[in-house]
């Protein structure tokens, strides 16, 4: 097969592979729900669970990129090999991340069952 083609298709391909996987993604969720609707359940409480996902996704990403430049550092330095400096410190500071993500949502959940308990 030609490269140029190939070329092509591969976008394509991963493309419609992102987006099949959207919706089937949004369809499970609904069906979830349906699910929790007849069996008595309230499905908000679900909702409410995740709502916490974009600050970790947030702070991985932000601890990621500080990762990556100290990795850069440590590269340029000569301190560690290329390889180990980008990730070690990306998963160290994704880690971090995602440290202070829990943090932060553990200290909401106690302020909000506080609110509830007075």
């Amino acid at each position: 097969m030609d490269p140029a083609v190939i070329g092509v298709f591969i976008p394509i391909v991963i493309s419609l592979g992102a987006f099949i996987m959207v919706v089937f993604l949004r369809r499970y969720e609904k069906e979830e729900r349906l699910k929790m609707i007849e069996h008595g359940m309230d499905p908000h409480s679900e909702v409410q669970k995740r709502r916490g996902s974009g600050l970790k996704f947030a702070l991985v990403a932000i601890g990621v990129g500080i990762g990556l430049l100290i990795g850069n550092m440590l590269d340029a330095s000569g301190l560690v090999y290329e390889e180990v400096a980008y990730f070690s410190m990306g998963f160290i500071f994704g880690g971090i991340g995602l440290l202070v993500g829990y943090v932060i949502e553990a200290k909401q959940l106690r302020e909000e069952q506080q609110r509830e308990s007075e």
